[in-house]
C-alpha cells in the first residue's frame, strides 16, 4: 500500500501540485492520465522515492518491495539477459553476486563458509534458487527464447531490450509495479499477454500510458494529474471520461429532476460493469462503481483540440497502386517483394514488428525514399498530405515562426492572420502561442502544428506514420475521431490499438519477407484470425 498525505511539489520554483492525499491499495491498478507536462511521470519518481516532496509524506508499507519499468534502454548492455532480469529484485541479486564472490575465493575459509550459510538461507527465503528458472519462463512468455536468455544485452535489437526491461520489472512478484508507458516497443502479442498478466497480478501496480486500450483493459481506478491536483476516479479510462461527459451534460441541463439524474448514472454504471472484461479489473470496479453517487462524478476541465480534415475534391476509381516494393538499409533487406492495392474509401493500417518497416514503407508511399525495386501508382485524382514519425522531417526550417510557417500552406482566404490564429486557437495554440519558433515546440504540438497544416491543405489522401505517438490522450482522442469521421482515403501506421481498431478496414503487414494483405478487415478481426495470423507467422 501507498499513503500519499499532504503532498506538494515544486520544481524550478514552480508548485506542480498541492496537497495531494492518496490511499492505493494491493488488488488495483491505477492508470494515471494527465495532460503533457503536467507531472505523469515525477509523480512516479516520486512514488519511487528517486525525488522528495516539498511538503508532505509518501509512505510505503513495511517490507514492501517495489519494482520499476527502467527507461534507460543502455543501462544493462554489460550484463546477460539473465543476470538483467534477476536484477529486478535488487536484494536477491546482491546476495548472488555475494555468494558467488565467495565461492570464487582461493582462499576460502570457516568464516567465508559461516558467510555463505547465512546468505545462503536468505537466498533460499529470497527463492532464489528458483530465479533462472522463473525468469527463464517469464522471458519465454515474453517472446525472448532459451537461446537469448545467457546473450549480453548489448547485442539486442531495441525491441528485445524493451521486453527484457519488461521482464525485469515484473520478476519476483513485487509488491509495488511502477510501470512507465509499458507498451511502448512491444507488439501486440505481447500487449495482449502483459494485459492478462496484470490482470490476473494480485497486488499493487501504478502505470503512466498513453494507449486507451491498454488502460482500459489493466485499470480499476484513474488517477487525474490536472491543475496542481491529482484526483482519484474509479472505473477505467473509457469510464472516466464518458462520466465526465454525462456530469456536464446533466450540469448544464438545469431542468433534470434529481431522481432523473439518478437513473441517468445508474443506467451509465449498468453498462460499464457488464462490460468489464478481465476478471480482476471486473470484480474490483463493480465493488467500487456500485458505491458512486452523483456528488462523486464531475466535468473535466480537459481541453480537447478541434480537429477535422475536409477534402478539396472527390477520388476518382483509384487511389493507390503498390507493386513488389523491395529496399534494403545498410545491407539488411527491410521490405520484399510488398504489393497491395489501396482503394477510395480505404483507411490501410499498414503494420510490423520492425518499425522500420513501417516507415520505411510510408517513406517509399509518400515519395521521400526510392525502392530498390517495385512501384507506387497514385490515382490522378488523388491529393496528399504527409506527417512523417521523425517530426523534424515534418519542418524545413526549425527556426520558423509557427504562423509564418503555417501561412505558407493556407490558400488565400485563410492567409490572413485573423483565420490563422483562429485555426491555431483550436489546436490549443492560444495568443502568443503563435508566436513560438517551432525548434521550442514540445514533440505534441510540433505534431497538433502538422495537423493544423493537414486541416488546411484539404487532401483527399492522408499519410500518416504513428501521429499519435507524442500527442496526449485528449489530442489523441480528436484525432481519433477526425479520423473517423474523414471522408477520403488514409495510410496510417500506429502503436495505439485503439486508434487502429476504430478506423482501419484494410490491413497490410509487412517485413523483410513479404506481405499479408486483407482487404474489408478491420484490425481486431486481422489479429484475432487464427487463419491470418498464421500466414503472419511466416513474414518474421
Amino acid at each position: 500500500m501507498i499513503t500519499v498525505a499532504d503532498m506538494s511539489f515544486s520544481f524550478s520554483g514552480k508548485k506542480l501540485y498541492s496537497d495531494v492525499n492518496l490511499k492505493l491499495t494491493p488488488g488495483n491498478t491505477y492508470g494515471i492520465i494527465g495532460a503533457n507536462g503536467a507531472g505523469k511521470s515525477t509523480f512516479l519518481k516520486l512514488l519511487q522515492g528517486e525525488l522528495q516532496p516539498t511538503e508532505g509524506t509518501i509512505a510505503i508499507g513495511d517490507n514492501e518491495r517495489m519494482s520499476s519499468l527502467q527507461q534507460d534502454h543502455f543501462a544493462f548492455d554489460e550484463f546477460s539477459v539473465m543476470d538483467t532480469v534477476i536484477q529486478g529484485h535488487q536484494r536477491l541479486y546482491q546476495v548472488k553476486q555475494e555468494m558467488d564472490a565467495l565461492y570464487a575465493k582461493p582462499d576460502f575459509n570457516d568464516a567465508d563458509g559461516a558467510k555463505v550459510a547465512e546468505l545462503g538461507a536468505e537466498f533460499e527465503e529470497l527463492n532464489g534458487w528458483n530465479a533462472e528458472v522463473e525468469a527463464g519462463q517469464l522471458l519465454n512468455k515474453l517472446g525472448i527464447d532459451d537461446s537469448m536468455q545467457y546473450t549480453m544485452m548489448g547485442e539486442l535489437t531495441e525491441n528485445d531490450k524493451v521486453k527484457v526491461l519488461l521482464a525485469q520489472a515484473l520478476f519476483g512478484n513485487p509488491d509495488i509495479l511502477v510501470l512507465d508507458e509499458p507498451t511502448n516497443g512491444l507488439d501486440v502479442q505481447t500487449i495482449n499477454w502483459l494485459e492478462d498478466f496484470l490482470a490476473d497480478f494480485p497486488n499493487l501496480v501504478i502505470v503512466v500510458s498513453h494507449d486507451r486500450h491498454f488502460l482500459n483493459a489493466v485499470s480499476t481506478n484513474i488517477l487525474d494529474v490536472d491543475f496542481g491536483k491529482i484526483t482519484p476516479f474509479v472505473g477505467n479510462y473509457d469510464f472516466w471520461r464518458e462520466s465526465s461527459e454525462l456530469a456536464q451534460r446533466l450540469q448544464s441541463n438545469q431542468n433534470v429532476k434529481k431522481e432523473e439524474q439518478i437513473k441517468q448514472l445508474q443506467e451509465f454504471i449498468a453498462r460499464f460493469s457488464a462490460n468489464a472484461s478481465k476478471s480482476k479489473q471486473a470484480t474490483a470496479r463493480k465493488k467500487q462503481l456500485d458505491k458512486i453517487t452523483l456528488d462523486d462524478i464531475k466535468p473535466s476541465s480537459r481541453k480537447y483540440p478541434y480537429i477535422k480534415f475536409e477534402i478539396n475534391r472527390e477520388l476518382g476509381n483509384d487511389m493507390l497502386r503498390v507493386e513488389n516494393i523491395s529496399k534494403s538499409i545498410d545491407g539488411e533487406k527491410v521490405l520484399d517483394n510488398v504489393s497491395f492495392i489501396g482503394r477510395p474509401g480505404d483507411k490501410i493500417a499498414i503494420l510490423s514488428r520492425s518499425d522500420l518497416a513501417t516507415t520505411t514503407l510510408m517513406q517509399i508511399i509518400a515519395g521521400d525514399l526510392e525502392p530498390d525495386s517495385g512501384t507506387v501508382t497514385w490515382g490522378v485524382t488523388t491529393s496528399r498530405s504527409y506527417i512523417a514519425k521523425d517530426l523534424n522531417d515534418n519542418f524545413d526550417k526549425q527556426d520558423a515562426v509557427i504562423l509564418d510557417w503555417l501561412r505558407d500552406f493556407a490558400d488565400e482566404e485563410q492567409k490572413d492572420n485573423t483565420s490563422l490564429r483562429g485555426m491555431l486557437g483550436q489546436m490549443l495554440f492560444r495568443g502568443d502561442d503563435a508566436l513560438k519558433t517551432i525548434n521550442v515546440l514540445s514533440g505534441g504540438e510540433k505534431v497538433r502544428i502538422v495537423l493544423a497544416k493537414m486541416m488546411l491543405l484539404k487532401a483527399n489522401v492522408l499519410l500518416m506514420d504513428d501521429p499519435t505517438n507524442h500527442l496526449d490522450l485528449e489530442s489523441i482522442q480528436s484525432l481519433n475521431d477526425a479520423v473517423v469521421d474523414f471522408k477520403g482515403s488514409i495510410v496510417m501506421t500506429s502503436h495505439d490499438h485503439e486508434f487502429l481498431a476504430t478506423t482501419a478496414n484494410h490491413v497490410v503487414e509487412v517485413s523483410h519477407k513479404g506481405a499479408v494483405d486483407r482487404i474489408d478487415t478491420t484490425y481486431d478481426d486481422f489479429i484475432n484470425s487464427e487463419s491470418i495470423q498464421e500466414k503472419v507467422k511466416a513474414l518474421y
